[in-house]
């Protein structure tokens, strides 16, 4: 009996490492299709840029405004340049408002208005962002004009649930330890939180600006109802302003061949602007 049970057991097991190997293979094959059909778009968005828009791609596409109505040629300076101006008072907005609120959140979990600052914080992440333009359409174009800054708002408004979140996930990871050390040593909470907590989650907190920020810098819709756009080169955000994506959407609904390709150009170029935002994020949180 007991011999023959043995080599059973044996050939059972072996049955069983084999449909384990085989199930093993075949899952693995299913996440490996999975992963090629999710990276299948971007792939080809990046092909199609690349093989479309890099023609235009030269020096004069960085250094030159839009080329008058009918006449080829031509660049994308001023909305380079409009899109820095634009991010940086986003990054600004964003940063001061949503770092604030993340301490908050994280700092204060008994205030009688944490439940509020969170309620505003995720409506805020839930709203499109062509109704945050036109809030700040009705609030501050209506009253001011199109602006550059009006723009910014825009988009910072866009930032801050984002980084909200971020800021107030990373400062929970900072040990409670840390914060009883500086109580012990007298200090009081708001120097220990910014003198302690705060430059030990820099890392974490810059790795939600910079995807704050790659997720805003692509945003059209806002820009049409508060910078409005100018083909000329401007660098006061008091006035009407032009920016990468709503440069684009211009050209590619001009119906001009030229305007197009310049859009398909300068697409690629917001993309791999984007990615190296993205990148740059990522490479924080691994030093992190």
């Amino acid at each position: 009996m007991t011999g023959s049970t043995l080599p059973r057991t044996a050939a059972r097991q072996t049955g069983l490492s084999a449909g384990r190997k085989s199930m093993n293979l075949f899952m693995g094959f299913l996440i490996t299709l999975g992963t090629l059909i999710v990276v299948a778009p971007l792939i080809w968005i990046f092909v199609y840029l690349i093989t479309q828009g890099a023609a235009s791609l030269s020096l004069n596409f960085f250094t030159h405004i839009p080329a008058p109505v009918g006449e080829a040629g031509g660049g994308y300076l001023n909305a380079i340049t409009g899109s820095l101006i634009m991010l940086l008072i986003a990054a600004v907005i964003g940063v001061v408002v949503g770092v604030a609120g993340g301490i908050f959140l994280a700092e204060f979990p008994r205030h009688p208005f944490m439940p509020t600052v969170r309620m505003i914080s995720d409506v805020l992440s839930g709203i499109p962002a062509i109704v945050v333009g036109l809030v700040v359409y009705s609030l501050v174009v209506v009253q001011f004009g199109y602006s550059g800054f009006a723009g910014g708002l825009a988009l910072g408004l866009l930032m801050i649930p984002i980084v909200v979140r971020t800021s107030e996930e990373v400062l929970k990871l900072v040990p409670l330890s840390v914060r009883e050390a500086g109580m012990a040593l007298g200090l009081p909470q708001w120097r220990v939180i910014l003198s302690i907590v705060l430059p030990a989650a820099t890392s974490g907190i810059v790795t939600g600006v910079m995807l704050a920020l790659a997720r805003v810098a692509g945003e059209a819709a806002p820009l049409l109802f508060t910078a409005f756009g100018n083909n000329l080169l401007n660098l006061d955000p008091r006035k009407a302003m032009s920016a990468l994506p709503q440069q684009i959407f211009t050209d590619a609904t001009s119906g001009s061949d030229s305007n197009v390709t310049l859009a398909k150009a300068g697409s690629l170029v917001l993309i791999v602007l984007i990615f190296l935002a993205s990148l740059a994020a990522r490479s924080a949180t691994r030093r992190r």
